[in-house]
């Protein structure tokens, strides 16, 4: 008896450990303001990587980041090259509830966005010397950020269609047939 309880605790506690390795998946659509400016974009991502594909004209089709590699690709699909940065901390997605640098919070209210039921909190913010006061819907029952905005509107993100699913790994890695940008750069002069 004690052998078999045993055993199903073992079982619990593994399937259970299970859960905190599995992270954040999901897919949605970004919608991102700052200024009068709002760039759209397909989101698809899991924990340490993301993909962005963005709805502009611009030259930039697809951003990859890599938190692993700590890298961000930039591909440019019509010539069929990519760009190689450096991974910048500020790209990151801000999608836990609690902000970095939060110092309080207080609930406003609640409401329904896209079918989900979201509380309304407005969030103040200390980063060095700076404090800023955002607004954040938070969804209770997907435990996800649908909408952050700064409280003078000066800049906000918000999540639609957000669908909690896996994410294949093919949408992080390099499409085979593109090259490096650099090679499309002439080469530089030595300076005599």
């Amino acid at each position: 008896m004690c052998r078999s309880i045993l055993s199903g605790v073992l079982v619990a506690s593994s399937l259970f450990s299970g859960l905190e390795v599995w992270g954040l998946e999901f897919t949605a659509d970004q919608i991102l303001k700052f200024g009068r400016q709002t760039q759209k974009a397909n989101l698809y991502y899991r924990d340490d990587r993301w993909r962005l594909e963005h709805q502009s004209m611009g030259p930039v089709n697809v951003t990859i980041v890599r938190k692993d590699k700590q890298l961000m690709w930039l591909l440019l699909s019509r010539v069929r090259h990519f760009k190689t940065l450096p991974y910048d901390p500020a790209q990151e997605p801000k999608l836990s509830e609690h902000l970095e640098g939060e110092v309080s919070r207080e609930e406003i209210g609640t409401e329904t966005r896209e079918g989900h039921p979201t509380i309304l909190y407005e969030v103040t913010v200390k980063q060095g010397g700076q404090i800023d006061v955002y607004y954040q819907w938070f969804a209770t029952d997907i435990q996800f950020p649908m909408q952050l905005t700064r409280k003078d509107g000066s800049w906000s993100v918000e999540y639609r269609h957000v669908k909690l699913r896996p994410v294949t790994d093919y949408l992080f890695q390099l499409p085979v047939n593109f090259q490096p940008l650099e090679e499309l750069e002439p080469p530089k002069e030595k300076e005599s």
